[in-house]
């Protein structure tokens, strides 16, 4: 197993709503999940700068999560969640 963190923050909430009808299903085509995510993400040390959402994701294996992020056929996916505002996701390992 391994894990990714998501942050967004949301400058376009239409989008935000079109980006979670689609993301589960995206994710589980390699094998991923969101195991926890957060609109009120809270700092424990340190003064990072807070997204408005947060999640953590998880898939089989490193090669999961990169199919994931390269997969042409959820470029579509990838593009609404883009839109929302900025997205950063980092893979944890």
């Amino acid at each position: 197993m391994i894990y990714a963190y998501a942050k967004l923050t949301v400058k376009n909430p239409d989008a935000l709503a079109a980006y979670r009808e689609k993301a589960g299903d995206a994710l589980a085509r390699h094998g991923g999940k969101v195991e926890t995510a957060s609109a009120e993400p809270t700092a424990l040390d340190g003064a990072p700068d807070l997204p408005d959402v947060a999640a953590v994701l998880s898939f089989p294996d490193r090669e999961s999560a990169l199919g994931w992020i390269n997969d042409p056929a959820l470029s579509d996916v990838h593009a609404l969640r883009r839109n929302i505002g900025s997205s950063d996701i980092i893979l944890l390992g």
